[in-house]
């Protein structure tokens, strides 16, 4: 007995944007920010499973497996792509100017 096929048979190998937005189970959109557009897509929390990202809003690690925005220009390429957190990315215009603090910085 052969093994069960998983994956309907046809319409070949390749993929399309539609797929790549189901492959992380979410949407993408185009918004205005900074006087430039910017892709946005929204992550669902299984697409992030295994990895961690620090959120350049709040500076706070966003956790593996957490439901969040991923942001770049749309000039630029793959090396600019940001991880927000949804809440920092909806608050980005309200936002003042910080001083960065060091990765080993107290944070209070």
């Amino acid at each position: 007995m052969s093994p069960r096929r998983n994956r309907p048979k046809g319409s070949g190998s390749g993929r399309s944007a539609d797929d790549d937005n189901s492959r992380y189970g979410g949407r993408q959109s185009a918004e205005s920010w900074r006087g430039e557009e910017w892709s946005v897509r929204h992550v669902v929390g299984a697409g992030a499973a295994g990895k961690t990202y620090r959120c350049p809003g709040c500076d706070q690690v966003i956790p593996s497996g957490v439901p969040h925005v991923v942001a770049w220009p749309e000039h630029a390429g793959v090396d600019d792509r940001r991880h927000w957190h949804k809440a920092c990315w909806n608050a980005k215009d309200r936002r003042t100017a910080r001083v960065q603090r060091s990765r080993n910085a107290p944070r209070y």
